[in-house]
């Protein structure tokens, strides 16, 4: 084996080494894409010595192997300063590691110094200031005591809560209907759910919330598809969807209503019949 030849081969090896450099040293700066190109045109510079070589006329072997060692000698040299580069690179990404290592270390420790004082400070608000009571005088003594206030702000159960809700409702006080309407939700109202989720969507419609009142109304519909107020949550939904322009929507659940209650009659007949026209339904 020639020199020429071991001098290109330890070209190759060389230049194999720098693209085999770990993965993150290829990182997305100017200098990794600069460092990056010239490994693509040593690569190609390779390839094209190769080809010469093997193309290259038997009856000069001496000419071509001088040429082809000072190639060599010049992409040897280009493979040491793409390896210095690699090397300084890949100090640097090590280094901003090690920075960015160190900083969430100190955002985790700021995160939980600042957990810990909010619970300290939420502990703090829950305990009553120790204050002394007064000493109650001779007449203070010789009165009767006062109510307990938790007695008169105890709870109301879903039932009463759902007959406030409508009272409210009927004096078109609708905030009040609309907190009474969710007090009976959060009671886990059972058997009523569909009263009180019909009782929210006619709140927030009297409110002019349609989105919101719209998604009271499927829910009143879906604790009970067959049930009789079913329809009253079908015709307040398309009512919903007509308050903030879906029209295509109303019509379609008006559709629905008609399909799923052919025979509906009386007032909710003429709620239907009455949503259908504004909605210019077909």
């Amino acid at each position: 084996m020639s020199n020429a030849a071991s001098v290109f081969r330890l070209a190759v090896l060389g230049l194999g080494l720098a693209l085999a450099a770990p993965a993150h040293a290829q990182v997305e700066s100017r200098e990794g894409i600069a460092l990056q190109n010239k490994m693509l045109d040593l690569r190609r510079e390779l390839d094209a010595l190769r080809r010469g070589s093997a193309g290259a006329a038997p009856s000069a072997p001496s000419r071509g192997s001088a040429a082809s060692g000072d190639v060599v000698q010049q992409l040897l040299g280009r493979v040491q300063e793409l390896e210095e580069e690699n090397r300084r690179l890949r100090g640097r990404l090590d280094v901003a590691d090690n920075n960015d290592r160190q900083m969430r270390a100190e955002m985790e420790k700021l995160r939980g110094d600042l957990d810990f004082r909010l619970q300290a400070l939420e502990k703090g608000a829950g305990r009553p200031a120790a204050t002394r009571p007064p000493q109650p005088g001779p007449a203070a003594q010789a009165q009767p005591a006062p109510a307990s206030p938790a007695a008169s702000s105890a709870p109301r159960t879903v039932d009463k809560a759902i007959a406030d809700g409508r009272t409210a409702l009927a004096q078109r006080d609708f905030p009040t209907a609309e907190a009474a309407a969710r007090e009976a939700i959060r009671a886990r109202p059972g058997a009523r759910a569909q009263d009180a989720s019909l009782l929210l969507g006619d709140a927030l419609m009297g409110k002019r919330d349609f989105q919101n009142a719209a998604l009271a109304y499927d829910e009143a519909y879906s604790r009970n598809r067959q049930g009789a107020r079913a329809p009253e949550a079908m015709i307040g939904l398309a009512n919903a969807f007509q308050g903030f322009g879906a029209r295509r929507e109303a019509c379609e659940t008006l559709d629905n209503l008609r399909s799923n209650f052919p025979n509906l009659s009386g007032p909710q007949a003429d709620r239907a019949a009455d949503s259908r026209r504004r909605a210019q339904c077909r």
